[in-house]
């Protein structure tokens, strides 16, 4: 009960907080890099890593549901608090009582991976890879590796980087996976849905990069906001994945899903959620192309 109150963890007995697929508080284990969410893709409890505790990412995306988000990069990390969270929450959840805490529902009472996310873009941190390589060895030695997944979420525009190479092939040798988002196929889409002026060239060879050097999978959120996910958008993706496919530049997945949380950003009142019938249909024509597609709701 010492390191529970430590840590923060004491009130969650009292106040009995409820882990769903909408809440994902980054604060709700009371810790400043380690946070349990029921993730939607995972199917699972995922226990996030939060490189980015300033809200600090290189993107602004539209549907972000970080609140004072602001332009920048991680701050630098304090690793020996990083592995003092993270092998305390993980014996916490093995061997304590996090899941009756939590009120987490009886299917979901299983570790389905380690998320490396958070509130920005995370391999923004220096020493990324040094940060990659400590997570894996704790879940490793606390018997959640080989079992659990691990993985790295991102919008891969650092990928270029060294630090972030090394970092991917610590992420591979572990069994991870690349989560790399991919909100539109054109700069058009991704400067209205991430703010960001990312050229066609620089996302085919941050796609490259990645695929070369870990297992990736494409991250694709489907939303209404004025020109987004037109029929000419949607075309463009389908496009993109055949050009892909044509440059022999494997993807493992494609994950479709749609805004599930409130966004923080601006345009939060003109977001409309994607139907599930709409996000089906298009899931069916990427199956045609040959890829494995899945849809979250």
């Amino acid at each position: 009960m010492a390191a529970q109150t430590r840590y923060g963890l004491r009130g969650a007995s009292q106040v009995k907080p409820i882990l769903t697929t909408t809440n994902h508080n980054r604060n709700v284990a009371g810790l400043k890099y380690v946070y349990p969410v029921i993730s939607r893709r995972a199917g699972g409890l995922s226990i996030g890593v939060n490189f980015n505790p300033n809200n600090a990412c290189n993107w602004r995306c539209i549907y972000c549901q970080v609140p004072q988000l602001q332009r920048g990069n991680a701050p630098e990390m304090d690793f020996a608090l990083l592995e003092q969270e993270l092998r305390f929450f993980l014996n916490y959840v093995q061997h304590g009582d996090f899941f009756e805490q939590f009120n987490v529902e009886i299917d979901h009472r299983v570790i389905k991976d380690i998320a490396i996310s958070g509130n920005g873009e995370p391999t923004s941190l220096i020493d990324f890879d040094k940060a990659v390589h400590l997570i894996g060895k704790i879940a490793t030695e606390s018997g959640v590796f080989p079992a659990s997944k691990f993985v790295l979420i991102s919008n891969g525009s650092l990928i270029h980087q060294s630090t972030v190479q090394a970092g991917l092939a610590e992420l591979s040798r572990h069994n991870g996976e690349l989560w790399f988002k991919l909100d539109s196929a054109t700069e058009q889409g991704r400067k209205l849905i991430n703010s960001t002026g990312q050229s066609q060239q620089k996302l085919l060879e941050r796609l490259e990069i990645a695929t070369r050097l870990c297992p990736t999978k494409l991250q694709t959120c489907m939303l209404h906001y004025r020109q987004a996910w037109s029929d000419g958008e949607k075309q463009a993706y389908l496009g993109l994945l055949q050009e892909l496919r044509f440059g022999q530049i494997k993807l493992q997945e494609i994950m479709l899903y749609s805004v599930a949380r409130q966004s923080f950003q601006m345009e939060a009142v003109e977001l409309e959620r994607m139907s599930v019938e709409e996000m089906n249909a298009f899931a069916a024509d990427i199956k045609a192309l040959g890829y494995d597609v899945s849809v979250s709701h």
